[in-house]
C-alpha cells in the first residue's frame, strides 16, 4: 500500500467516524466527562483532566453537542496513526527490514475494535493512546538518531498520556528499567538531555500531581486502591476475561499478530539491543495486568496502553496482513451499523449500544414533562445525572463524587428523587412514590425504567449533594 493510499483510507474513515460521532447519543460516562468539562480543574475524583479539556475544547470548537464532545476523537486516532507509521518505519530501519512495509502500523491499529469505536466516542484513552503514539515516536528517533532532544518529546508525551490515564506510568516504567538494565540505557542515563525529558514529564504532571496533594490524594488512592484488591480464588475467571476481552478488542487475528511480533521481538533481543526497550514497554504493563488478574477484573480497555508498541512491533513481520485487517475492518463496520441503526433485535443484556446510548434525549424529555418546575430532581446514579443535566433536564447529583467538583450551587432538603424501578428511594420517606413510572426505550423496546419517589435528604447528604453543574 503506498502512503497516499494509507491517507486516503485513514481520512475516509476520519469522516466516517466524525458522522458516528454525530449521530450516536452519549453514554453515561462520556455525559459524566462532560460535566467535567465545565468546570476544568487539575483532576477528578476518576482520572486526570485530559479528557475534561478535550471536551471542553471540542464543545468551544463545535457546540455542546454529541459532536463538540467527541470531535478532537476521530483527528487524534488519525495524528496518533502519522506517529505510528513513523514509529514504524524507524523500527524497520533499526530491525533492517524494508521500511516501505510501515503502513502495517497504522492499519493494523486502526482496524481494532478498541480504535474503531475507541475513536468515535470520548473516554480517558482516547487522550492516551494518541499521547503515547508521540511517545513511542519520539523513542524511535531517540534510537534511529541517537539524538538525545528527541527525549523532551518522550516526557512530553508520556507526561501528557499520565494527564490522560494513570496507567500511562505503566510503560515508562518499562523505559525506566530498560534505563538501569541495559548498556544503552545505561549510556542514556549519564546524558543531561535524558533528565531534561524527565523534567518536561514533571512538569506535564504537576498540575494533577498538585491537584491530589490538596485533594486527599484521592484520585490516586481511588485508582491505586485497586492493586489491594484479592481474590485468588477467582483467578482463573480472571485471567480468561483478561484474555477474552483482549482478543476481542482487538480482533483475533490481529491479537495474534500482535502476540507473533512480540515473540519475534524476544527471539531478536541478542541480536539487536534496541528490541530489549520494545520488550520492556510492552512486558511491564502486561506483567502487571497478569499479576492483578491473579486477584481482581482487569477491564478490557486497561492493556490498550500496550496497542501502539504492538502494531509497531507487529508491522516488521513478513506475514501477510490483509485477511487480519479485513476481518477488523468488517467487524467494526457492524459495530458502528449496530450503534447507529440496531438493525438486529438483540435484548437489553446482549446489546450493549442500546444499554449505553439508547433513547437518553428521549428519556430525558420525559423526565422534564413529569418533574414541576418548583421541585427539585435528586439522582443517586452520576450517570443517569449527567445524561439529564446533558440533555437539559435541570438534575441534583447525590454521589459522593461530586464533592470533589468545584462548582457548587446552592443546598436543597426536599425533591423527587429519581431511581430505577427495581430499586427504592432509601432516603426519608421511602414509601411515597410520585406520579408513574418512566422508561427509557430504543425503538419502542424498554431499556430500564424509573420511579419518581418524594424524599427528604438527610443532613449529612446536604452538605455535598448539590455539586453538579447545570447546563446553561
Amino acid at each position: 500500500m503506498s502512503s497516499s493510499q494509507l491517507w486516503g483510507f485513514l481520512c475516509g474513515l476520519t469522516v466516517i467516524r466524525l458522522a458516528l460521532a454525530a449521530w450516536m447519543p452519549l453514554t453515561p460516562d462520556e455525559a459524566y466527562y462532560w460535566v467535567w468539562s465545565r468546570g476544568l480543574q487539575g483532576g477528578y475524583y476518576d482520572h486526570p483532566p485530559m479528557v475534561a479539556l478535550w471536551i471542553r475544547i471540542g464543545t468551544a470548537l463545535v457546540g455542546q453537542n454529541t459532536l463538540g464532545v467527541r470531535v478532537l476523537g476521530p483527528f487524534s486516532a488519525l495524528i496518533g496513526s502519522w506517529c505510528v507509521w513513523r514509529n514504524a518505519a524507524d523500527f524497520c530501519r533499526l530491525l533492517g527490514r524494508d521500511v516501505s512495509g510501515a503502513w502495517r502500523a497504522p492499519m493494523l491499529l486502526n482496524a481494532t475494535l478498541v480504535i474503531g469505536l475507541g475513536s468515535a466516542t470520548m473516554t480517558p484513552d482516547t487522550p492516551l493512546i494518541l499521547f503515547l503514539a508521540v511517545a513511542f515516536w519520539a523513542l524511535g528517533r531517540v534510537l534511529a538518531t541517537g539524538q538525545g532532544i528527541w527525549w523532551v518529546w518522550v516526557g512530553f508525551g508520556f507526561g501528557l498520556g499520565f494527564d490522560s490515564k494513570y496507567t500511562a506510568i505503566l510503560p515508562v516504567a518499562g523505559v525506566c528499567l530498560w534505563g538501569v538494565s541495559s548498556c544503552e540505557g545505561r549510556a542514556w542515563l549519564r546524558r543531561g538531555v535524558f533528565w531534561l525529558g524527565f523534567l518536561t514529564a514533571g512538569v506535564a504532571v504537576f498540575p494533577v500531581v498538585w491537584w491530589n496533594a490538596t485533594h486527599q490524594w484521592i484520585s490516586f488512592l481511588k485508582q491505586g486502591g485497586r492493586a489491594g484488591d484479592w481474590h485468588p480464588v477467582q483467578a482463573l475467571g480472571f485471567m480468561g476475561e483478561l484474555l477474552g476481552g483482549q482478543i476481542g478488542l482487538v480482533t483475533p487475528l490481529i491479537f495474534s499478530l500482535f502476540c507473533l511480533g512480540v515473540w519475534r521481538l524476544w527471539r531478536l533481543r541478542r541480536s539487536h539491543g534496541d528490541a530489549v526497550l520494545w520488550l520492556w514497554m510492552i512486558g511491564m504493563p502486561v506483567l502487571v495486568f497478569l499479576q492483578h488478574a491473579l486477584g481482581d477484573r482487569v477491564q478490557a480497555n486497561w492493556p490498550v496502553v500496550v496497542y501502539p508498541a504492538c502494531a509497531v512491533v507487529a508491522s516488521a513481520l513478513t506475514v501477510r496482513i490483509g485477511a487480519a485487517c479485513a476481518l477488523g475492518l468488517v467487524l467494526t463496520g457492524l459495530a458502528y451499523i449496530q450503534a447507529a441503526f440496531a438493525p438486529l433485535p438483540l435484548s437489553v443484556h446482549q446489546d450493549v449500544f442500546a444499554r449505553q446510548m439508547g433513547g437518553w434525549p428521549a428519556f430525558a424529555t420525559a423526565v422534564r414533562e413529569r418533574v414541576p418546575l418548583d421541585v427539585p430532581l435528586i439522582v443517586p446514579d452520576y450517570g443517569v445525572a449527567s445524561e439529564l443535566v446533558f440533555y437539559g433536564m435541570p438534575a441534583i447529583g447525590l454521589d459522593t463524587r461530586w464533592q470533589w467538583l468545584s462548582e457548587r450551587s446552592p443546598r436543597v432538603r426536599r425533591g423527587m428523587m429519581l431511581v430505577r424501578a427495581d430499586e427504592r428511594a432509601d432516603r426519608k420517606p421511602t414509601g411515597a412514590v410520585v406520579g408513574d413510572t418512566v422508561c427509557r426505550k430504543l425503538r419502542e423496546r424498554d431499556i430500564r425504567c424509573y420511579r419518581f419517589y418524594d424524599v427528604t435528604l438527610p443532613m449529612s447528604e446536604t452538605e455535598w449533594q448539590f455539586h453538579l453543574p447545570l447546563r446553561p
